[in-house]
């Protein structure tokens, strides 16, 4: 016959074991939920942000667009093919060409090849220059000091 102590020791253990289970379960019971809470939450936090994101792009859009309304209208497109033949078509050396825009010859070129591209107020005076015929280009470069 086995000894009472040894047997009421493993009857001990075998019930500690048991609730000590119970507990562990219960446990992690809770902690899946708690981990599925969490995810749940960052999903969130992402959406959210997203709609801020999307939101400020939004206004500042609409407040550039206002803003710059009537910066819109001052800009003019330049087109370096576009230039060169204008130059070409109004008979005028490079050099003679930028004495009426108000820069160099070299400008001009670098210009025409796309190497650079004019400033706001250098495409304001050649915006002026489209409107001139041949002849008026001409007695501008004459009206201007040597």
């Amino acid at each position: 016959m086995p000894n009472i102590a040894s047997v009421l020791k493993t009857e001990i253990s075998r019930l500690a074991r048991k609730e000590v289970r119970a507990e562990t379960e219960s446990l992690k019971k809770a902690t899946a939920r708690y981990r599925s809470e969490i995810a749940e939450l960052k999903r969130q936090i992402s959406t959210l942000q997203r709609q801020v994101k999307s939101a400020g792009s939004r206004r500042g859009r609409a407040a550039a667009a206002e803003g710059d309304e009537a910066e819109t209208q001052e800009q003019r497109r330049f087109s370096a093919k576009g230039l060169a033949s204008h130059r070409k078509r109004l008979g005028l050396s490079a050099e003679a060409f930028g004495a009426l825009v108000g820069v160099t010859g070299q400008s001009i070129y670098k210009w025409e090849a796309g190497k650079a591209r004019p400033r706001a107020s250098q495409m304001g005076a050649i915006a002026e220059l489209r409107k001139l015929g041949k002849r008026e280009a001409q007695k501008r470069l004459e009206a201007l000091p040597a």
